[in-house]
């Protein structure tokens, strides 16, 4: 069985409902184990995530990057970095913003970096756009156009009522897409 561990930072809920998403759509593939971690849970201990095939990073983006919090764990894995203890796994990204845009590709690039400082395989956002095809805007998924990870807008409301259906639906294609992709590689 192999595993993911879905890590991120949620001030308002937000970015966790979307890895929640991220989540349910791994959980339709076979032989997987996903755990959910909040970067502050991690924060004592981050040498925990070594133990999984694949990590799915998550930050709300705030001023065109990741949270400060996130930011945080993101440093606090530098001995991992030395021992290079996450090379060679998957790694993902996403985001959430309140606006369309709101530079959430500046967080996603911070994110791959981050991974790819560690020696990690990037799986991007290989779902296309519906709206080309005639599904409404907010029906369709990766209504945002983003391929280097995913991208999700949130509203100014509770996080169960703050996203447009395409958002979610995209989280979960996005993790099931991740989950096939570790369970295709032989370790």
């Amino acid at each position: 069985m192999k595993s993911i561990a879905i890590i991120y930072h949620s001030r308002q809920g937000h970015t966790q409902f979307i890895a929640e998403q991220i989540q349910i759509g791994a959980t339709q593939v076979e032989n997987i184990q996903i755990d959910l971690f909040t970067a502050e849970s991690l924060m004592a201990h981050p040498d925990l995530i070594v133990q999984y095939d694949g990590l799915i990073w998550g930050s709300p983006t705030y001023l065109g990057g990741v949270s400060g919090t996130f930011k945080q764990l993101m440093d606090l894995t530098g001995p991992l970095w030395k021992k290079q203890s996450l090379k060679g796994k998957l790694a993902a990204g996403f985001t959430v913003s309140s606006l369309p845009a709101g530079d959430k590709q500046s967080t996603l690039i911070s994110l791959f970096t981050f991974c790819m400082q560690h020696g990690m395989i990037w799986i991007g956002n290989s779902v296309l756009p519906e709206q080309h095809q005639g599904v409404p805007y907010t029906q369709a998924v990766n209504r945002l156009g983003s391929w280097s990870g995913l991208m999700a807008q949130a509203e100014h409301q509770s996080a169960a009522n703050a996203f447009d259906f395409g958002d979610i639906k995209t989280a979960q294609l996005f993790g099931q897409n991740f989950a096939l992709n570790l369970n295709a590689i032989q370790r």
